[in-house]
C-alpha cells in the first residue's frame, strides 16, 4: 500500500522536525514545548492510522460489496 509508505515517511519527517526543534536555542522553551506537543499530536494520529491500515492489510474484509444503508 502506497498510503502506508507515505505515512511512514511523514512519521520520519515529524521525528526529524522534533529533533530540529530541540536544538533551536533561539526559540523560547515554552514555544518549543508548544510546537513539540502539536507535532506529537499529529504523530499520534498518524501512528494510529498506520496501525489501522496495517491491520486492514493483514486482515482484509471478507465482503467486497459496499455497505448498504
Amino acid at each position: 500500500m502506497k498510503t502506508i509508505m507515505h505515512i511512514e515517511n511523514a512519521l520520519k519527517d515529524l521525528d526529524k522536525e522534533i529533533k530540529d526543534l530541540m536544538f533551536q536555542t533561539n526559540v523560547s522553551m515554552k514555544k518549543r514545548d508548544d510546537e513539540v506537543l502539536f507535532i506529537q499530536q499529529q504523530k499520534s494520529v498518524l501512528e494510529q492510522t498506520l496501525s489501522d491500515l496495517k491491520y486492514i492489510q493483514a486482515n482484509p474484509p471478507k465482503s467486497t460489496t459496499a455497505c448498504k444503508s
